[in-house]
């Protein structure tokens, strides 16, 4: 018996979406080349539509009419510098929270706990400080196994917002609320219902400072005992990549480790790291 189809059914065409100022696909390639340059972020064409969310704001705020003439400012020789940090701050990404990939942390304190004198590690990007915050508690609770050493935390990141935050160290309940047991009341202070901040003891543990992975100079110094760079190079091209990691390597002590997210894998740099654990490398010595 030969049954019929049922009649296809066409979706009516939408209309395209209205946007409050104009942003070409011209302009779009403008500012995917410059975050680039500037950052070293690769943004795929999907993300057209977050980048006008992020910049609308500041067309908004310096009452421009068109994405053209952002770009225009942007570009500028006298007020182009000033909007630079705030171009880069909108299209950073910060997602973070305390312990963030938690199987890090009792592999930083075991390798903590096998080392003693002055201690360094660098938090790569630090974003709000959840994460720098996070290293000081698990080397204060692997020192108060019996180790004897001073610890430093260097925390940078591109976004001199967040970084200001991370200074100030203080959190919503929300956040505080996340902390394993016991944290909350040894690691911070109460200031209201509503705010947390770490003890003087944890932020003299941190300098925040900025900095941008793909600036030809960093203003910072090794060796350091662990490097943590996590969730950041997923937004670089494998060149970035490269070109980032072989300033990484001479950084750490030859039996330091770097800490990696858990989207990224460095196969194209076996001849600078070698996988130790979970999204974790130690360097290859013959450096």
């Amino acid at each position: 018996m030969k049954t019929s189809l049922p009649p296809a059914i066409v979706l009516p065409k939408l209309p395209p979406i209205q946007r409050e100022f104009v942003f070409t696909d011209d302009d779009f390639d403008r500012i995917r080349r410059f975050i680039h340059q500037r950052a070293g972020i690769a943004l795929n064409p999907s993300k057209k539509d977050m980048v006008y969310g992020r910049l609308v704001r500041r067309i908004r705020t310096l009452q421009l009419g068109s994405f053209a003439a952002y770009l225009e400012l942007l570009f500028s020789a006298d007020r182009g510098r000033e909007e630079l940090e705030h171009f880069v701050n909108a299209l950073t990404t910060n997602l973070t929270y305390f312990f963030r990939e938690e199987h890090h942390f009792p592999i930083l304190a075991d390798h903590l706990r096998s080392r003693s004198g002055d201690i360094q590690i660098w938090c790569s990007a630090a974003s709000t400080g959840e994460e720098p915050y996070s290293l000081a508690m698990t080397a204060l609770e692997a020192a108060s196994s019996g180790v004897r050493q001073s610890v430093s935390i260097l925390a940078t990141d591109l976004d001199t917002n967040v970084l200001r935050t991370g200074a100030e160290g203080i959190y919503g309940a929300e956040a505080i609320n996340k902390l394993p047991s016991g944290m909350a009341q040894r690691y911070f202070d109460r200031l209201d219902e509503q705010r947390w901040q770490a003890k003087p003891a944890l932020r003299q543990m941190i300098r925040f400072q900025p900095l941008n992975l793909v600036d030809p100079q960093w203003s910072i110094r090794g060796p350091f005992d662990a490097i943590f760079c996590r969730n950041v190079m997923i937004y670089f091209d494998r060149d970035t990549q490269l070109a980032v990691l072989r300033r990484f390597a001479p950084l750490l002590k030859p039996d330091g480790l770097l800490f990696v997210g858990h989207s990224e894998n460095f196969y194209h740099a076996t001849d600078l790291f070698r996988l130790r654990g979970k999204t974790v490398y130690e360097r290859v010595n013959a450096l």
